[in-house]
């Protein structure tokens, strides 16, 4: 009895040890450098590679210099603080923050890697032996690169990759573009119009309005995922046809969304793709919850069980939005 009692006892006092100590070696993004965005970055590389073996993960190393130049800053910024992109980091991997502008253990680790210090961002995804699992992220800043890096490595690895992560890869990719064009579909209702069109592969917005009497859907659309063609097709199967705009189109605002905003899915803070899908999935009686990330979900678990004031942030600025409720 005694010894079940003191094994027990120790036990709680290893896991606050544990959770001390892993407080302590991580990042805080409510009052760290621009340099490191808003990713919650472990600073021991011994903890990390540990970590990842029991969590059966990889390790995302961000090589930075921190405080640094506007390239590392714009990096932390434009890159590291989409709240996307922040979630797949820390959802997805270990992720781990190196200096090359300092000495001691960060000083190790730079030489073991071979980087070069005083350097711009360069990101390693390794596994638990250390060992590279893709090409090094280097002399490309761009949102992209990295999101292509982290989904080479999941599938390298078989390992599934989430809805959201896709939803975000999807826009950051046509954002690099030139491949998105718009068009306009007549038909007879377009809340069905959005919930339809929505769910095509390679739309990324909809917006319901009119042109002249007719009600339309305005749709953008990566060409390089469907073609007009194919999204012709896709709409015909469903009496929906194209139109061109006589310069009388004017939006429906109200209406933009109509599913999503008839539930509590519009207190969460969603891209414009999200809230495409989110969309079209309510309007089909279908769970959108795939497209959430892990923060979302819980969001909106509160949301669900709570009877408090509740702030509509779907049709708000995303990243701004997300500050907001992450900051409640």
């Amino acid at each position: 009895m005694i010894d079940t009692f003191l094994k027990h006892a120790l036990y709680i006092m290893l896991s606050v040890f544990c959770m001390h100590v892993s407080s302590q070696e991580k990042t805080s993004p409510k009052n760290q450098s621009i340099e490191l965005g808003k990713v919650s970055w472990y600073r021991d590389y011994d903890t990390a590679i540990a970590l990842a073996k029991k969590q059966k993960k990889e390790v995302l190393i961000l090589f930075q210099e921190v405080p640094g130049c506007s390239t590392c800053r714009n990096y932390g910024h434009n890159v590291l603080s989409h709240p996307l992109m922040v979630e797949a980091i820390e959802d997805l991997f270990i992720p781990l923050a190196i200096y090359n502008n300092k000495g001691g253990k960060d000083a190790q680790i730079l030489k073991r890697y071979n980087e070069p210090s005083w350097n711009n961002p360069v990101v390693r995804i390794v596994n638990t032996k250390g060992e590279n699992i893709v090409k090094r992220v280097a002399r490309n800043y761009s949102a992209i690169a990295l999101y292509n890096a982290m989904e080479n490595v999941l599938k390298s690895q078989k390992k599934h990759i989430p809805e959201y992560m896709k939803l975000l890869g999807s826009e950051l990719a046509s954002s690099q573009n030139n491949n998105i064009k718009e068009k306009y579909y007549k038909m007879y209702c377009f809340w069905t119009g959005e919930k339809h069109l929505g769910n095509a592969k390679g739309v990324l917005t909809t917006e319901p309005g009119f042109i002249g009497h007719n009600e339309v859907v305005k749709v953008k659309y990566d060409e390089q995922l469907i073609n007009k063609n194919e999204l012709n097709a896709y709409a015909k199967q469903v009496d929906f046809y194209p139109i061109l705009n006589d310069g009388s189109y004017h939006i429906a605002s109200k209406d933009r969304q109509y599913y999503l905003q008839h539930t509590d899915y519009k207190y969460l803070p969603l891209t414009e793709l999200q809230k495409t899908k989110i969309n079209s999935a309510l309007g089909s009686k279908k769970s959108p919850k795939k497209y959430l990330s892990p923060k979302q979900i819980i969001w909106l678990n509160q949301i669900n069980n709570t009877n408090t004031k509740k702030e509509v942030l779907y049709n708000k600025d995303f990243a701004s939005a997300w500050d907001r409720k992450n900051n409640k």
